[in-house]
């Protein structure tokens, strides 16, 4: 009898060892986070000792590497430590305690080692290296209480496909070695090797053409080394996008539930290009926020109608014209009096609901404090809502329209502003030649195609304007969106006075600081920058080729762009501006 019960305790056992198919994975990822510490400690050491450049060199790309093993489940359970670990090498303001926070982490040291190593930065080297070491303890620490499933698994290991498109094979998070592609292939191989857990001892009919994709992908990264001349449009199309959704296939084949969260990318998404994989709902974050058909039409409406104005004379449409991708053609807009301008340039509404953050200058948060924001701004609307409440109230086609639209039928503040943002949430999709390209239905010239792995490549736009949303909201969570500092000029050829978003936070960082704005319909858009100092895309494009304001010459101690000249050739800059022009959407190209 007690050698039944062995026999069947063991049978279970084995069995639940079967299923736990997370369990094992976890203990691939803690393995890893073990010779992660080793590989720094190894650089550490290498330093102290005062090793040969191209040695500490090796030995840094060596631990980036061995960091890229742990990422996929380090950036999906623990963000805020895989930042300290491989955020950007730029300070931060915390705007809950009004102080600024000094990067750290790989990118920091990367910025010490290459291109030259200079020991005089040794001793500020290895400060960096105990720091990076202490978050490494701290990430192996955490990952202990990991919850994780097969749910969790698979879902990280789509984001980390969404991670090497977006930051990887752009040069992100290696700006300064370029190691990008190499790196990628280590992210690849990670994602392989969780994968093959899942297929010990169950079959997939997606497995097979999965296994080789992934396959061809590692062959095309090992033998395309060049970062200014690889592939990226063949890569995402061919490899990147096939795997995603080959991984979606293989989840649901083996009936692991996808995640039950209301994402900005859906959780459902099998790529990062599909129709409607954004959710502008989940940018909003409030349920009461919630657009609705009635919504849209009455928002349209009060868009359109200048009662929201103090004087009855100006309405949204004013200086969003629907022909021009909602913007006005103008430097910056003309203000209510008819004679100055206010201080900025209109910017598009096209799509603008995927961003976390609203205005050049990042000040309100949501649609809604925005649209409030410009009604109530002296310069631009100069109205009040509670006004114009009660001049709708007398409107009795303005009366059914909001009983429609909301259940009460109140006529408040809050419905004008809900209303006239639902509107603005349904200019938000894409349809434009390139999601065309990327959902394999059209094909691009050789110079649009050039022009987007320019792009993503050796002009750098990509690593501030994020595929595919091209805006500044960070992928692959969408959950913040960046401001960058670019030493923009003015008219008179000198910095921009405009200090951005400096004024609203006081942090020195934030000096002439503004939103990375989305580049849809850029052909539509111009003039450029917050200013509209450019009026044609090729100016904006000699502007980034010089190196930004640094560039230029001025004084921009804080600037984020990089200050080196890009070397692009004039055939490189036409092919980017013919690239950004896929980018347009449908609606406007007929």
């Amino acid at each position: 009898m007690k050698k039944i019960y062995c026999l069947l305790f063991l049978i279970a056992f084995v069995a639940c060892q079967k299923k736990n198919k997370h369990q094992e994975v976890n203990k691939m990822f803690q393995s890893d986070i073990t010779l992660l510490i080793e590989k720094v400690a190894k650089l550490k050491y290498s330093i102290q000792e005062d090793s040969t450049e191209a040695q500490i060199q090796r030995q840094f790309l060596e631990a980036h590497q061995a960091y890229k093993k742990v990422e996929i489940i380090s950036e999906y359970y623990s963000p805020s430590v895989s930042k300290a670990i491989n955020g950007p090498a730029i300070p931060e303001f915390e705007e809950n305690d009004k102080v600024t926070v000094a990067p750290e982490g790989f990118q920091v040291i990367e910025e010490l080692v290459f291109p030259k190593y200079n020991k005089e930065t040794k001793k500020e080297l290895i400060q960096e290296l105990g720091v990076l070491s202490a978050n490494l303890i701290r990430l192996e620490k955490v990952s202990n209480s990991n919850e994780l499933t097969d749910a969790h698994v698979f879902d990280a290991m789509r984001l980390e496909v969404y991670r090497i498109i977006t930051l990887g094979i752009t040069g992100f998070d290696s700006p300064i070695a370029f190691n990008s592609l190499p790196e990628a292939l280590v992210s690849l191989e990670t994602v392989e090797k969780y994968y093959r857990v899942y297929l010990k001892d169950k079959s997939a009919s997606s497995s097979k053409q999965v296994l080789q994709i992934l396959e061809k992908g590692k062959k095309y990264l090992k033998t395309n080394t060049n970062f200014n001349a690889f592939d990226r449009a063949y890569f995402i199309r061919e490899i990147a996008n096939p795997l995603s959704r080959g991984l979606h296939e293989t989840q649901t084949e083996l009936g692991i539930p996808f995640m039950k969260e209301n994402r900005a990318l859906k959780v459902t998404a099998q790529t990062l290009f599909d129709k409607d994989a954004f959710d502008p709902e989940a940018f909003s974050g409030f349920p009461d926020y919630k657009t609705t058909p009635e919504k849209i039409a009455l928002g349209k409406k009060l868009f359109n109608d200048p009662i929201l104005s103090g004087n009855n004379t100006r309405s949204c449409a004013s200086c969003h014209h629907e022909d021009k991708a909602f913007t006005d053609g103008f430097e910056r807009a003309v203000s209510l009096d008819g004679k100055s301008m206010i201080q900025r340039n209109t910017p598009t509404l096209n799509n603008i609901a995927f961003q976390r953050v609203f205005f050049a200058d990042s000040r309100v948060s949501y649609l809604e404090d925005q649209a409030v924001a410009v009604i109530k701004n002296e310069n631009e609307m100069h109205g009040s809502l509670e006004k114009s409440a009660l001049a709708i109230q007398k409107n009795t086609n303005y009366v059914k329209e909001f009983k429609k639209a909301f259940p009460k039928g109140e006529i408040n503040e809050f419905a004008i502003k809900n209303a006239l943002a639902s509107y603005i949430r349904s200019l938000s999709h894409y349809d434009s030649k390139f999601d065309a390209y990327m959902q394999n239905k059209t094909s691009f010239t050789a110079d649009e195609k050039a022009g987007f792995n320019l792009f993503a490549g050796k002009a750098k736009c990509a690593t501030c304007h994020f595929i595919p949303l091209t805006n500044g909201t960070v992928p692959p969570n969408f959950d913040r969106s960046e401001s960058e500092i670019l030493g923009t000029p003015n008219k008179n050829k000198k910095l921009d006075g405009d200090l951005g978003k400096f004024v609203i936070t006081g942090a020195a960082i934030h000096k002439n600081s503004f939103k990375t704005p989305t580049i849809r319909n850029i052909e539509l858009t111009a003039p450029y920058m917050h200013n509209g100092v450019y009026k044609t895309l090729e100016e904006v494009v000699d502007f980034y080729n010089e190196g930004g304001g640094v560039g230029l010459g001025f004084d921009v101690p804080n600037q984020t762009l990089p200050g080196d000249k890009l070397n692009l050739s004039d055939l490189e800059k036409k092919q980017l501006i013919a690239f950004m022009r896929t980018l347009t959407d449908k609606k406007y190209s007929k």
